[in-house]
């Protein structure tokens, strides 16, 4: 019997096909599948030809062809996918090509490549637009001359259910900055706000509720007496008289967030990153000239500082009250301070709490003492230090990963298999997480933002963090590519909304049994289990006792 042409085989979202000879393993296979009346669902068509096809084109017969769409998986490379001192819960620690972002098909047809597997994403969008019933989707490949090359099927169960509305607040910092640095537009021209507004838009769909808002640069990812271009909301001007602020800025973005469908606004860091020593940098029209007058030079608790403040927060917050939003706004102190910080950081926290008593404030932290204290409302705890929290029975409780939690728990790098990314919306669910916040949707820089880099070549911030943790989207031609892990993450947020309906059904207690009872040990956020297969079973036990559970109480 002669070899076919080229191979087909069907995977669900969580494989990662790497471009080599050897396919993904056998637990990620999948020839049907459940899924609620309004969700994204996703599965992925890998092929692989021994020999250089081109012209390849991917053709979809289904009833839901109208919610389909298909993409390419492209391959990413990275030279620090992760540290040495990993955990071992990785696919490949070495350098390489990974498959993450989501291209657009060419119209010109796709290319296999020699004895390479390659993959295609494909997206059903349901919204509520099709009645409950099995749907089979089948994805043909046709060659450059039409001829039919070959074809894969599953079968979509839609139920008769739909997932309620996300209650987790999610941010992914947004870099304005890099933005306009990459596609080379002024900084708040009417180019750039077309940039913002479409990535904020990708970021909505995906499930990303509030935006970093930034009322001056956001003092992040920045050397230490180094700058950050400037992107700054808040007009200030500077004279003998005092200060005068203009809002107008703040008010279009304002504007702009919620015409995207973003609920919430995190106001930028009021301080510097790493201590709250320093303060933002600052620009001010004063004597018919712009010019920084705050930054790495001024002292956080001195004077100069404080009057400005005092003269500020005042007028940000008549401007809140009257733009409706003092139910959604949060304000941040500093990022990321550590134990030897708490004076600085508790003398920053209490020239805020002067004038914003009413609002939440949240910071990234590890210490639980920065809560103990009551210098935060609002901890934004990394996954591998919360435990002391969850032990005090914290209330409105935030997680965060980033760079730093790369061992035992849930984090989204490029080598780590994306189980490990989906994982979380069980653990948020379970311990009941409010919100959670990461600083990468779109930080097109090296790390301190010594630089600009172009983030399909060098993916982990110049060597400095594991590929996957800087960026959520690249920066395509006509707008964002959204990446594999986006997608993942995003179906994390599905798992813990579809939790959230069960438990309604069956309560809590019920709920979270019915996670555990195949585990060895309840779910933590540092144990759980490293089995693709078993996400994919337990969701789809989920969604049957939905099913079950809705259909007995209509009936």
């Amino acid at each position: 019997m002669s070899k076919p042409l080229i191979e087909l085989r069907c995977f669900n979202s969580l494989a990662k096909v790497l471009a080599s000879r050897q396919e993904p393993d056998s637990r990620y296979r999948i020839d049907k599948a459940t899924a609620l009346s309004n969700e994204v669902f996703s599965f992925q068509i890998a092929y692989r030809a021994e020999q250089l096809l081109k012209g390849i084109r991917f053709t979809v017969q289904s009833s839901l062809s109208d919610a389909v769409t298909v993409r390419r998986v492209g391959l990413a490379p990275s030279e620090l996918p992760c540290y040495d001192d990993h955990d071992g819960y990785v696919i490949n620690d070495q350098p390489g090509l990974f498959p993450d972002p989501l291209y657009p098909l060419d119209p010109k047809g796709e290319s296999a490549l020699p004895g390479s597997w390659n993959a295609v994403w494909v997206t059903v969008e349901l919204a509520d637009r099709f009645s409950a019933g099995v749907y089979p989707i089948e994805v043909q490949l046709h060659g450059a001359e039409g001829q039919l090359l070959g074809a894969q099927r599953i079968e979509l169960q839609v139920l008769n259910a739909s997932l309620p509305k996300q209650k987790l607040i999610r941010t992914e910092w947004f870099h304005t900055d890099c933005l306009a640095v990459y596609y080379n537009v002024d900084v708040f021209s009417e180019g750039h706000w077309e940039l913002i507004e479409q990535y904020a838009q990708t970021a909505v769909k995906m499930g990303i509720n509030m935006l970093l808002t930034p009322l001056f640069t956001p003092p992040l990812d920045t050397e230490i007496g180094g700058e950050r271009p400037t992107v700054q909301l808040i007009g200030v001007a500077r004279s003998a008289q005092g200060y005068a602020f203009d809002f107008s800025l703040l008010q279009r973005w304002i504007a702009m967030g919620e015409r995207c469908g973003l609920q919430y606004f995190e106001f930028s860091h009021l301080f510097t990153q790493w201590g709250a020593q320093f303060a933002p940098k600052v620009m001010a029209v004063e004597g018919g000239e712009l010019k920084r007058i705050f930054g790495w030079e001024t002292d956080a608790s001195g004077a100069e500082y404080g009057q400005f403040l005092e003269a500020l927060l005042p007028e940000l917050d008549r401007f809140i009250r009257e733009a409706g939003i003092q139910e959604r706004v949060f304000f941040h102190v500093s990022d990321e301070p550590g134990l030897q910080h708490l004076d600085s950081y508790k003398q920053a926290s209490a020239r805020l709490r002067a004038f914003l008593a009413d609002y939440p404030t949240f910071d990234a932290l590890s210490n639980y003492e920065f809560y103990g204290h009551g210098l935060v409302k609002t901890p934004v705890v990394a996954s591998d230090h919360i435990e002391p929290f969850l032990a005090h029975g914290v209330q409105n409780l935030w997680t965060y990963y980033c760079c730093a939690q790369y061992k035992q728990v849930s984090n989204r790098f490029f080598a780590f298999p994306s189980e490990r990314n989906r994982v979380i919306g069980f653990q948020l669910y379970k311990f009941n997480i409010r919100g959670f916040l990461h600083w990468g949707y779109n930080f097109w820089h090296s790390q301190y933002s010594r630089k600009p880099l172009n983030p399909f070549v060098q993916t982990d911030a110049d060597r400095a963090f594991p590929s996957g943790d800087a960026f959520l989207v690249y920066p395509g031609d006509a707008g964002p590519i959204e990446s594999i892990r986006m997608q993942v993450f995003y179906e994390a947020l599905q798992d813990l909304r579809a939790l959230e309906l069960l438990e309604t059904l069956i309560g809590c207690e019920r709920t979270i049994a019915l996670i555990e009872e195949d585990l060895e040990s309840p779910l933590t956020f540092s144990e759980y289990p490293h089995d693709p297969s078993w996400l994919v079973i337990k969701r789809e036990k989920i969604n049957r006792l939905i099913a079950q559970e809705q259909s007995g109480f209509s009936g």
